[in-house]
């Protein structure tokens, strides 16, 4: 009983260990390559959502989550910075990252790819909405995983104005959660107008002003958390509903 009690410990220990450091760094999800109609093929969005354009990726993984809290601060904690102003509601480890801007995302991303050898970057604008709309297993939803967003994502309505935990809503079609509402996500590209033709791997015009960031926020309504919506902004700005999911290269 004594041996069976040390083991069964040891166990909890175990997956205790296991479990933070799976919230300390990112768990990725795999997206095989494919073919998609990029921008907004239902005719309800802004101008800069159009023309739509068929859009060919080779294969990727992108994080399971937005980059959380405790992430940032195990990277904070190794490079000896200091965490950024908090928002109102405070720093709560599970809760996405938050007033960070653009440069300090790919320091994160440089950092994480120094650490495991591994190319980890912010996702192309055109790698992040095919994530979001379901990659090849996609069912054409409006939102990231859903029609309606109350299931998959926090907006204005039900956000009580600020962010959540990462991944209590449901995932989309390839067990992505969040790429809907909680916080917008920066992306690589250099904001611009889309053109009509097709293209593959794109990475978004040579130069710019603003870079992009997708999926609405805790601040957003609805319209403006679907997978097609467009932002941009100075990516020297910080913002409380403005944070990052990294992707992989395969």
């Amino acid at each position: 009983m004594k041996t069976k009690t040390i083991f069964l410990a040891l166990a909890l220990f175990l997956g205790a260990t296991a479990m933070c450091v799976a919230q300390s760094y990112p768990e990725m999800i795999p997206v095989e390559s494919g073919t998609f109609t990029m921008g907004d093929t239902e005719m309800e969005g802004k101008a800069d959502e159009q023309p739509t354009h068929q859009v060919t990726l080779k294969a990727f993984s992108i994080a399971k989550t937005e980059t959380t809290v405790e992430q940032w601060r195990t990277f904070c904690n190794a490079t000896g910075r200091q965490m950024p102003e908090p928002p109102y509601w405070g720093w709560i480890n599970t809760h996405p990252i938050v007033n960070v801007n653009w440069q300090e995302a790919v320091e994160y991303c440089d950092w994480l790819s120094d650490k495991t050898g591994e190319l980890y970057r912010l996702p192309t604008e055109a790698e992040w909405e095919y994530a979001a709309r379901g990659g090849n297993k996609s069912k054409g939803f409006k939102y990231s995983g859903a029609q309606s967003i109350d299931v998959v994502g926090w907006f204005k309505p039900n956000s009580n104005n600020q962010t959540h935990p990462v991944g209590l809503k449901r995932p989309n079609e390839l067990g992505i959660y969040d790429m809907s509402g909680n916080v917008n996500e920066f992306c690589k590209d250099w904001y611009g107008g889309y053109t009509a033709e097709a293209q593959a791997n794109p990475r978004g015009p040579a130069t710019g002003t603003q870079r992009v960031f997708r999926g609405g926020s805790g601040g957003s309504p609805a319209d403006l958390c679907r997978s097609t919506y467009r932002y941009s902004n100075d990516p020297s700005s910080r913002y409380g509903f403005i944070g990052f999911r990294v992707v992989l290269s395969r």
